[in-house]
């Protein structure tokens, strides 16, 4: 219950840090009319429109099981990183347009010092906060707020080459520098955007935990099934912080219901131990459907 909170505060907060930061960066735009610094500004418009995204999927990802979803509303937060892919990839192509105008009829910025200031303090900002959504997604396994978290990082990188870029305008004079920056920035959201989408398709096809957990997941239960006969069909899948195990244990045909329910008790509760969030279901088989594969306990 404390991460599920800390969790929705942590996402609410985000909203807040999202505005002050585009408050900051339209401040840098108009200042200098910079086509790089337009195209910063609008990619943390995304930003705050992910945040608000975020914050639903999360509250809703909360929501218990009921008759409609009886596993649960987990997978609204890869919806939710889903979206906020496809709305990178948006902001991108917006970003383009802007570059491909800026290009055609190059304006040098002006007052770049105040600008490049003001646009600083905003990336200080993101990257503490980035910081923070990024481990606590990890720590809450919350697709949504990791999702963000990377975006966030994404639009620091961004930043700090416009920076870079807008000072060589300066110094050279070149006015088209300016939209090239822009041009590089779109490209850069767009990969940040395309890796989102991936990763959360892939919780949408229920991909497997990794490896290294399911390595404990194995040991977990040969070391607790004694009395069975062994363990196979293991099968995994990741639904934002929560874990599915399935697997089918096979026990000797004469053993009493109480027994093998207490073996099933006894492998769960290890499985608790070592995975945190999880559901497992054991399908209890007579010895005559042994596979001779998977986890030998005999």
């Amino acid at each position: 219950m404390a991460i599920t909170n800390k969790t929705l505060a942590i996402a609410s907060a985000s909203l807040l840090v999202g505005l002050v930061v585009l408050g900051l960066k339209l401040v840098a735009w108009w200042m200098t009319g910079s086509v790089a610094l337009y195209s910063d500004a609008l990619e943390s418009t995304v930003n705050v429109v992910t945040a608000i995204v975020a914050l639903i999927a999360v509250r809703l990802a909360q929501r218990p099981a009921d008759a409609a979803l009886p596993y649960g509303y987990h997978k609204a937060e890869y919806f939710s990183a889903v979206m906020v892919g496809v709305m990178i990839i948006v902001a991108a192509m917006l970003i383009l347009r802007e570059a491909v105008y800026g290009f055609l009829e190059p304006e040098l910025p002006e007052a770049p010092l105040q600008g490049l200031a003001i646009s600083a303090f905003a990336t200080i900002i993101n990257v503490v906060w980035a910081q923070v959504l990024i481990r606590h997604g990890r720590k809450a396994r919350s697709p949504a707020m990791e999702a963000d978290g990377k975006h966030l990082m994404t639009d620091v990188i961004s930043t700090v080459g416009v920076l870079a870029g807008l000072v060589l305008v300066y110094l050279t004079g070149i006015a088209q520098l300016d939209a090239v920056l822009a041009g590089l920035v779109a490209l850069n959201i767009l990969w940040s955007g395309w890796g989102v989408i991936r990763e959360s398709v892939g919780g949408l096809m229920d991909v497997a935990v990794p490896q290294d957990i399911q390595k404990v997941i194995r040991e977990v239960i040969a070391i607790n099934a004694e009395g069975a006969i062994e363990a196979h069909d293991i099968r995994t899948r990741q639904a934002g912080r929560l874990t599915f195990i399935d697997f089918h244990l096979v026990v000797p045909g004469a053993m009493s219901v109480d027994n093998a329910h207490e073996i099933c008790d006894r492998i769960e509760a290890k499985l608790r131990e070592a995975v945190k969030d999880v559901q497992i279901t054991i399908h209890v088989e007579p010895e005559q459907k042994a596979k001779h594969s998977g986890i030998v306990v005999l």
